[in-house]
């Protein structure tokens, strides 16, 4: 999968100003996913994590006012990685004393086999890509024909040969590849702008 971009300040500057609804819709649609997800693959439950995620958007919320953002010193996404995993220690730290308050020695047995509360900074990285490109590919599935969206996603993420899926959708060969390669263009131009 390609890199991604880092986020651009545009977006950063504008969660500044609470009541700027189009970028924290934005930035909600980005991350949202991506938090839940990561919560998810360390172990909480869909609620959980669901509440989670919804913990971590509100610190963001209470410190992009002091942010200052410099790409030199890093990326948005780590530092956000830098809430998450503050953030999952302390719920961690607090479902242990209520587990270890309430005496029951299976859940506790449980918890302790939960994955390390640092995560894994590749597996943050992979949530981000994913989370980017899910993002991308819901924008432009949306603006193109079906058949184009087929012939992409079998080419390019089933690994299809164009032969067989221009046979299986009624397309010339190269009009498979045209839409690959034109839906492909689209999602790296998305990429790149994701953030603006």
């Amino acid at each position: 999968m390609a890199d991604f971009p880092p986020t651009r300040a545009s977006l950063l500057v504008r969660l500044r100003d609470a009541r700027d609804a189009d970028a924290w819709a934005h930035f909600v649609q980005l991350y949202a996913p991506l938090v839940y997800g990561y919560a998810r693959k360390q172990g909480l439950q869909d609620a959980d994590a669901a509440d989670f995620c919804q913990d971590v958007l509100r610190i963001v919320a209470g410190a992009i006012g002091k942010l200052e953002y410099d790409p030199e010193r890093g990326a948005f996404r780590n530092w956000l990685f830098t809430i998450v995993r503050r953030k999952l220690i302390n719920w961690r730290a607090a479902q242990r004393i209520r587990v270890t308050a309430s005496g029951d020695e299976e859940t506790q047995r449980l918890i302790e086999q939960m994955p390390a509360a640092d995560g894994d900074v590749d597996q943050w990285e992979t949530e981000w890509q994913r989370s980017v490109f899910a993002w991308a590919c819901e924008q432009v599935r949306r603006d193109v024909a079906e058949k184009s969206w087929l012939a992409f996603w079998k080419t390019a993420v089933d690994g299809l040969p164009g032969k067989q899926v221009a046979s299986e959708l009624g397309l010339s060969v190269a009009a498979v590849y045209i839409a690959r390669s034109r839906i492909l263009a689209r999602l790296k131009e998305l990429a790149q702008t994701a953030h603006d």
